[in-house]
């Protein structure tokens, strides 16, 4: 089956792009946009919506699928791929892209993922590139095959079918408490992830963080279903290295005050620190996750900023530099290459979760 014609239609993501330096750095919230200047490169402003590109691929039986490209929320952060600009993305497209899809055969998915995203002039393609072209091929793989993407995954990889469900974890945006309720009532199995991404949030000594966390843990039991026992997960932000301290042994002896103030429950902390570059991230994970370990702690340590692509998450995994993956979809690129991550985390006894971002599309989510 081939590819007869490519089509692409800029739109728009679900939510909005930010400059997470210049939150971190304490920009004031006016309502639903940030005040003071853009700090990162290609932001006009703190809060800017997100932009997507569709591909839609016309195929010689006439159906047409179609994938979304966009970026992460926190673009150009974190070492991630730089702001999403639909005109520059489509143009890239046109030029290189499209030539190379009108010459596979989109039977085979690992094949052709692997020929359209050849590097260019020894770099990468643009992570959405990879990320929304790899959701088309895998969609016109599943219609030629009369199948779902899913099968389609676990027939390249030689895997067996999944035979029980896939735990959900749930995301609260800024609006924490009622989410969290309604989450709850719909028996969410992990929650709430709190957005912790200001000082506001965090509190002296991560005193407000604290009280939110055992007001989840209360909140579960009062309102939740007779045997309900989620699992909480909150993601700081890099709050605790830079509201406590940057030293693994203080980082580590915070967390387990706060698993300690809500026992019985299995407790997530994502992205406690950013230590400026993924080596440096790799080294003082794995001594935070050593630590906990050799306490018998409950809490993990889920990494996310420093760990984009599948080479990175070779390493952290490969270090044992966390408990938990986030296989973040849009910042790994091409499909193929989360279904290798999650693997990869499989391989090294590493858990592992498969995420996207806020600013995607219905489709690409």
């Amino acid at each position: 089956m081939q590819i007869k014609d490519v089509l692409l239609a800029p739109g728009n993501g679900a939510f909005f792009y930010d400059d997470q330096g210049a939150i971190r750095a304490g920009a004031p919230q006016d309502g639903f946009v940030y005040s003071g200047e853009a700090t990162a490169i290609g932001f006009t402003s703190i809060r800017v919506p997100a932009s997507s590109l569709s591909i839609g691929l016309a195929l010689t039986d006439g159906a047409v699928v179609w994938g979304d490209m966009m970026s992460v929320q926190y673009s150009g952060a974190g070492g991630r791929d730089p702001l999403f600009e639909s005109a520059q993305i489509s143009e890239l497209t046109s030029r290189i892209v499209v030539p190379r899809l009108l010459n596979v055969d989109v039977s085979r998915y690992l094949d052709a993922c692997a020929k359209v995203f050849e590097p260019l002039q020894h770099q990468r393609l643009p992570l959405a590139i990879e990320y929304g072209v790899s959701q088309a091929l895998l969609r016109a793989s599943a219609h030629l095959q009369s199948t779902t993407m899913a099968e389609v995954v676990c027939s390249e990889f030689n895997l067996p079918l999944p035979i029980r469900r896939v735990p959900i974890y749930c995301q609260s945006g800024d609006a924490r408490e009622i989410n969290v309720d309604k989450m709850i009532l719909k028996a969410v199995d992990i929650l709430p992830h709190g957005l912790i991404n200001s000082r506001q949030k965090f509190g002296v000594e991560g005193q407000a963080f604290m009280e939110f966390v055992k007001w989840v843990a209360a909140r579960t039991r009062e309102i939740g279903r007779p045997g309900y026992h989620p699992v909480l997960h909150f993601d700081v932000y890099g709050w605790i290295g830079q509201e406590i301290s940057l030293e693994p042994q203080l980082i580590a002896d915070f967390i387990c005050r706060v698993a300690d103030a809500v026992p019985g429950f299995t407790l997530n902390v994502e992205s406690p620190a950013d230590f400026g570059s993924t080596q440096a991230q790799i080294e003082n994970y794995a001594k935070i996750v050593s630590i906990l370990d050799n306490r018998g702690s409950t809490a993990r340590i889920v990494v996310d900023e420093r760990c984009n692509t599948l080479e990175d998450i070779r390493l952290f995994a490969e270090a044992k530099a966390a408990h938990l993956i986030q296989i973040k979809t849009p910042d790994v690129g091409s499909l193929a290459d989360t279904a290798r991550a999650v693997l990869l985390c499989k391989e090294n006894k590493v858990g592992a979760y498969v995420g996207g971002s806020c600013t995607e599309t219905d489709l690409s989510a």
